[in-house]
């Protein structure tokens, strides 16, 4: 028998496993068998060719999936049955709807995996399991479907039964149960199948009616603040819902990032006036001291407070269709703050079926891999196991706004502690007024042979006899030193102009007027990079010249060598190059000489006040 335990709390459970599993069909038949379904709703669950009832429909309300027979949304159904309320959470088992699969069970209390009996534990049965326990949900039942196409053959379950019991174990399920039913015949669903016989464990329904909620924070109170409330009569009051713990009237509270403690004055929830709250309330917390708080920040309990970092270890799976590699700037979202953030590692690749850790520099679509991350401010988390509200994330595509990735935080790293930006007694600003003029990035990008190098050398000299301070950085420099030990590959050439950027700014924080050339033929590192700088330094430009004009040039032989195969992976032949969009000077080499570029360049530079063309050379910041 289950070892669940009763409990007269809410029960949220997930329906998931491959597509045509039955998940729809058994979730809308156990709906059916309890009486929860109204007559007129009923009436357009018929299926008039077969004149029977599609119990699948009743979740499948999108246009679309009746169209395909699918589930594409997440369907939520609620429903009372054996003196207990339910939540169930239908999920879609195709694999470009993995998002939504992980969306359902970010909330569920358990899990119920479906497989087809006559083709056992799948890839994607295995995937979905692995994110059932990524997500914390440690209780789940294996229900063995379509078991009367088997002939309710016992051997057929046991077998499925025992695969599956090797998969639990190692995904660390606390407790699991598998069942035999016929959602379609509606067999050990509700009431006990007399064709098996041999089953004798509970129905689908008193699995469900017997399981406990469980609990899965156990740290002390903890509140994302959601909004700043300003009362009529002048006073602030912070908003949010309870992640975990309580508080009451008098408590003290920390807000983090800052560490600032206060003290409860009043709480307030739904409109009313309350002495105390616990989890998953909303409420409205006025606090006794004027302290500065903002949307993103956290109030904790001072005694057991979370992490505060700007690095930690996750566990993500990658929903991206575009393939993940480490360098990339993206957004995370926790909680009710959003922050920049970059994969700097991928330490290891799941095998959803083997759990074997395999070396990966990346991760494709709905692949799972444990990763160092990095943000840009620093973030106030729990790990996942101790507080799921405050150790789950998502990744945001800076550029479509689409989630790419969604996970949880395992722990911080150590150094997110231990490395502080250094008080300096010489300042950026001190350097760029000692030099007589401001800091400022030119990126030029373009294809091979488009001309950078030459129109960068030419600046650079122009500004050098100016009087102004200059470095020039381009792609055969970097590589001959600081990445020396980098190729060519999508995953390289990330690096390549991660590393470039980094370099840029620190000569930028030396006060000079930087002069960057690299092909960057990817749209998403020369935003890395632009966000690597204040915003009125980095100066995109677009050198705009045809392939064909560059095949003509061909100054180093590489177009030659890339269209006989000898090169991979060469920008414009076998790799694409992605223009800019919003460059901020696009120099067409066919309209301008070398020496009208330059004269586009020093003019920009100009207008934007780095230096004044009417002083003397070098001192036009002064």
């Amino acid at each position: 028998m289950s070892k669940f335990l009763a409990d007269q709390r809410v029960l949220t459970i997930l329906t998931c496993g491959s597509v045509d599993d039955g998940k729809s069909t058994l979730i809308g038949r156990l709906l059916y068998e309890q009486g929860q379904i109204p007559e007129d709703e009923l009436a357009g669950l018929t299926n008039r060719a077969e004149e029977a009832i599609d119990y699948s429909l009743l979740l499948d309300g999108l246009e679309p999936e009746r169209e395909q027979g699918i589930t594409i949304d997440v369907a939520y159904r609620y429903f009372k049955a054996a003196d207990r309320h339910f939540i169930v959470a239908d999920t879609p088992g195709h694999e470009q709807y993995v998002r939504n699969m992980i969306t359902g069970a970010s909330n569920s209390d358990l899990a119920i995996l479906l497989v087809d009996a006559r083709n056992g534990l799948t890839s994607q049965t295995f995937r979905h399991a692995h994110i059932v326990s990524i997500m914390g949900i440690r209780h789940v039942v294996l229900a063995v479907n379509k078991i009367d196409l088997v002939n309710f053959d016992e051997r057929v379950f046991q077998n499925i039964s025992t695969e599956f019991r090797k998969l639990a174990e190692l995904l660390s399920f606390s407790d699991f149960e598998m069942i035999p039913v016929s959602a379609l015949l509606g067999d050990n669903v509700s009431t006990r199948s007399s064709r098996m016989t041999w089953y004798e464990g509970p129905t689908l329904l008193q699995l469900l009616a017997g399981s406990e909620v469980p609990e899965k924070a156990r740290t002390g109170f903890r509140m994302p603040v959601q909004l700043i409330v300003r009362s009529d009569g002048g006073g602030r009051g912070v908003a949010g819902t309870i992640a975990s713990g309580q508080i009451a009237i008098g408590d003290k509270i920390v807000l983090l990032p800052s560490g600032r403690v206060t003290s409860i004055k009043e709480i307030s929830s739904a409109g009313r006036a309350v002495g105390r709250a616990e989890a998953r309330e909303a409420v409205t917390l006025t606090l006794s001291d004027h302290v500065d708080v903002a949307r993103g920040d956290v109030a904790a309990s001072p005694s057991d407070q979370p992490h505060v970092g700007s690095q930690f270890v996750a566990q993500i799976v990658w929903l991206g269709d575009e393939t993940l590699r480490p360098g990339r700037s993206y957004l995370l979202k926790q909680g009710t703050r959003t922050v920049g953030v970059s994969i700097t590692a991928i330490k290891y690749r799941v095998d959803v079926q083997t759990m074997a850790h395999e070396a990966a520099k990346e991760l494709r679509t709905n692949e799972i891999g444990v990763c160092n991350l990095i943000t840009a401010a620093p973030l106030v988390f729990d790990s996942y196991a101790e507080n799921a509200a405050m150790g789950g994330l998502i990744v945001i595509d800076r550029a479509t706004n689409m989630t790419v990735a969604a996970g949880i935080v395992l722990h911080p790293l150590t150094r997110s502690t231990t490395i502080r930006p250094p008080t300096l007694f010489v300042t950026k600003d001190a350097r760029a007024h000692l030099k007589g003029h401001r800091p400022a990035l030119l990126w030029l990008t373009g294809l091979s042979g488009a001309g950078k190098s030459t129109i960068a050398n030419a600046t650079e000299a122009r500004l050098n006899a100016m009087g102004v301070h200059t470095i020039l950085l381009d792609g055969d420099c970097l590589r001959g030193g600081i990445n020396k030990d980098l190729g060519f590959t999508e995953t390289d050439r990330i690096e390549n102009i991660r590393r470039a950027g980094e370099v840029s700014k620190l000569m930028l924080d030396a006060g000079l007027v930087v002069l960057c050339s690299f092909i960057s033929p990817f749209a998403a590192d020369r935003r890395m990079v632009r966000e690597l700088m204040r915003r009125d330094e980095f100066i995109e430009v677009f050198v705009d010249t045809p392939l064909e004009t560059c095949i003509e040039r061909d100054p180093k032989g590489l177009y030659r060598r890339a269209i006989d195969g000898e090169i991979k992976n060469f920008t414009g032949i076998s790799q694409v190059y992605e223009r800019p969009e919003h460059a901020e000077v696009t120099i067409r080499t066919g309209e301008l000489t070398v020496d009208g570029a330059v004269d586009r360049l020093v003019a920009e530079l100009a207008r934007r006040g780095i230096f004044d063309l009417s002083g003397e050379p070098g001192r036009g910041h002064e």
